[in-house]
């Protein structure tokens, strides 16, 4: 089991967000607690007025909101009376287990899962603390869960799937709701790589086909300071229609990931040294740039290079599954950006269009390297001739249409 807490500030917006999963068929509320209604019988306002009733008794929290949800694995099958019992100690465990809250099964994903909304707001107006609540209680709760209900525990799982598709696939337009694919993908990434700009999120986000927009630099929205998200193809190339940040549960808009750049800043500091010392090891073996990201793919580091339409290199960035840390090359020092790179790898690296090319070339003679100047001038001028060796070519043709005609 999977649990994973975010906190927020709009309890309307987390509820509304299973309402309408709910309306959509794609989730249903199979629990509560802590109202005086069934939940059949309860309405939208019923289950909102009962939270905010809690909030406003400590106006000066503005973090007043909780959504949880619990992650089971893809081969368990787990009724709904299971689920709601382990909601419910869940919650005991962490410390919640007085307070209001509503519980919801999801079924549009490819593992069993459930949504608990609720308020970190007491009846005395006293607010639960939630630092560090997914380390501490959380884990404690979700490792006892695992051993007394039978449940498959997270490490033994974590630990035999690959690094960097433990947790996400790539978004296929068409396939599920758009909204719903960018928002699970870029959720997941926010809250799992550590990264310092948009170029850096994308450099994770491109490998699952999503990428973050601002706009071109003299757009309106990128003078706003705005940000959409799209689902693009394996090339890049943009689907759809693209899904406002703001309209994303959790809003990851650029207000709110500036704030996590100067975060991931600090905490990706001690990775720096090892990002380093993989790359030198692999550089040492002066490969070229092909082999290059090859050797570190086996590392479980992504390399995102950049070039003009030249071909020139002007950027690399490192994503590492492994620690989940992005680098721009430049971060890691001077001898690590795209110029310094570029001029380790073995040269010469011809692609394949250039291969294709020298196949094409005309023929070259042995002794100085050029062409063979005689044999194509003969060849030329035989090609002009009108007289050949059976006489003159034009009168010769004539005859044997005359002949045609008459079948002769």
């Amino acid at each position: 089991m999977v649990a994973k807490i975010i906190s927020g500030k709009s309890l309307i917006g987390a509820l509304n967000y299973n309402e309408k999963k709910v309306t959509q068929g794609k989730a249903r509320l199979i629990s509560e607690n802590g109202y005086a209604k069934d939940i059949d019988k309860m309405n939208f306002y019923d289950k909102l007025l009962r939270l905010t009733d809690l909030a406003e008794r400590n106006a000066r929290v503005v973090t007043n909101t909780v959504h949880i949800s619990l992650n089971f694995d893809p081969g368990e099958r787990i009724d709904t009376n299971r689920l709601t019992a382990i909601s419910q100690d869940y919650m005991q465990r962490i410390g919640f287990g007085h307070q209001p809250f509503l519980v919801y099964q999801h079924n549009d994903a490819g593992h069993p899962h459930i949504h608990i909304v609720t308020t970190n707001i007491t009846t005395r107006g006293e607010r639960i603390s939630l630092h560090n609540l997914g380390r501490t209680k959380s884990e404690e709760a979700r490792q006892a869960i695992e051993k007394e209900y039978g449940l498959v525990q997270a490490e033994s799982k974590t630990r035999n799937l690959r690094p960097e598709r433990a947790q996400l696939q790539k978004a296929e337009y068409g396939k599920i709701d758009t909204k719903r694919a960018i928002t699970n993908i870029v959720n997941e990434v926010i809250h799992t790589y550590r990264f310092t700009s948009i170029p850096e999120l994308n450099a994770v986000l491109n490998q699952y086909n999503v990428t973050a927009d601002q706009g071109s630099k003299d757009s309106r929205m990128f003078q706003k300071n705005g940000l959409v998200y799209w689902i693009t193809d394996d090339r890049g190339r943009k689907l759809g229609v693209p899904i406002k940040a703001s309209s994303i549960y959790g809003k990851p808009t650029l207000k709110k990931l500036d704030e996590r750049f100067q975060l991931n800043q600090a905490m990706r500091k001690p990775m720096r040294e090892q990002m380093k010392v993989r790359i030198d090891k692999v550089i040492a073996s002066k490969p070229t740039k092909k082999q290059f990201s090859i050797d570190l793919g086996r590392e479980g580091v992504y390399v995102v290079f950049r070039a003009n339409d030249e071909g020139r290199l002007y950027g690399i960035t490192f994503v590492d599954h492994r620690s989940k840390c992005v680098f721009n090359g430049s971060d890691l020092g001077k001898e690590y950006s795209a110029s310094a790179l570029s001029g380790k790898f073995r040269q010469p690296y011809p692609s394949e269009t250039a291969e294709r090319f020298e196949r094409l070339q005309p023929v070259r003679s042995q002794s100085n390297h050029e062409p063979d100047e005689t044999k194509e001038d003969s060849i030329i001028t035989d090609l002009l001739k009108t007289e050949h060796a059976g006489g003159d070519g034009l009168a010769a043709y004539k005859r044997r249409k005359k002949r045609k005609r008459f079948n002769l």
